[in-house]
């Protein structure tokens, strides 16, 4: 029986970003360096695989340090931690390694340096995320105001509407965070923003590859956890950009085949905590149903690296 003919648009940049990248390698390191168990404070980034994968090599994940022995190396997410978090280890004499994105730890230097100048903070971001936790943790109670939606800005009550500043989540839609912002400088004309847009050059490059790509496809899937701040974006993105079905998909066993009955183009993605086995794999079912054609969408190309921590680069 002949395979139906399919085109699979492949977007460009997609998965892994320079901070997941180095927060597994830092993973990898310390198990190297010091063996298992070493202990991770979280999910090391957003992705099932991935934690199954460095479990299996040793790893052991936590949610909070008093779970951790004081005798074993800890590592803490990419996703940022508040300051109590360091400042425990640190008193229980801990070894700790901050496996925190530079990008996120960008964001926490910025809330400080505002903070240093009496200015109250507003974070755009999700409520309960790591990196919201993480950064709101950065300065103490009631310093950081937390803003999810346009919405929210009309019922922020701040102590001087003059003495205010802002950062964002960086996992967060471009779209959504510029509307945020419009309403925020709307109302509070004297609030300070960053210098350089809190959300990383990652998340913006992989949203836009989705938006070049969507009118193209009569479906999209993005390969990411649900609890990936980034790959439920661009589930969101696809769909605004003229998709008319977007999905989440961890990996080729959760493909909906009935839902893709009858198209002709498939759009490809992935957060930025899919390693892109998951997408071989995602791509390899298409070919055992599907005459395929693979054409990528490139709209940046990505050339970014962070150093682990100098601890992990020195000898045992």
């Amino acid at each position: 029986m002949t395979k139906p003919p399919l085109t699979l648009y492949l977007a460009a940049p997609r998965g892994f970003c320079a901070g997941v990248d180095r927060a597994i390698k830092i993973v990898e390191m310390a198990l190297q360096k010091w063996g298992a168990p070493v202990y991770v404070r979280h999910e090391i980034v957003h992705n099932k695989f991935v934690v199954d994968n460095l479990r299996d090599q040793g790893a052991v994940f936590v949610e909070e340090l008093h779970e951790c022995p004081p005798d074993r190396p800890v590592i803490f997410s990419a996703h940022g931690v508040p300051k109590a978090v360091p400042a425990e280890a640190e008193r229980r004499e801990m070894v700790y390694v901050d496996a925190t994105c530079p990008l996120v730890s960008k964001v926490h230097i910025e809330a400080a340096r505002h903070a240093e100048n009496g200015l109250q903070m507003v974070m755009i971001g999700h409520a309960g995320h790591p990196e919201t936790v993480g950064t709101i943790g950065q300065l103490p109670e009631g310093e950081v105001l937390l803003v999810e939606t346009a919405q929210d800005v009309a019922t922020l009550d701040v102590r001087d509407p003059d003495r205010l500043a802002f950062v964002t989540q960086t996992t967060l839609s471009v779209d959504d965070t510029a509307d945020i912002v419009a309403a925020l400088k709307a109302r509070f004309p004297a609030i300070v923003g960053p210098h350089k847009e809190d959300i990383c050059y990652a998340t913006t490059n992989r949203q836009e590859a989705v938006k070049a790509m969507a009118p193209r496809c009569d479906a999209m899937l993005v390969v990411g956890a649900p609890n990936s701040s980034n790959s439920q974006r661009l589930v969101e993105v696809g769909r605004r950009a003229g998709c008319g079905y977007a999905q989440l998909v961890m990996r080729a066993d959760n493909i909906d085949w009935r839902a893709l009955e009858g198209i002709a183009s498939v759009g490809i993605t992935a957060g930025a905590s899919a390693p892109e086995v998951l997408i071989d794999e995602v791509i390899d079912a298409f070919r055992d149903r599907y005459e395929v054609t693979v054409e990528l969408v490139e709209t940046a190309q990505e050339n970014v690296e962070f150093k682990v921590p100098r601890v992990l680069r020195e000898p045992a």
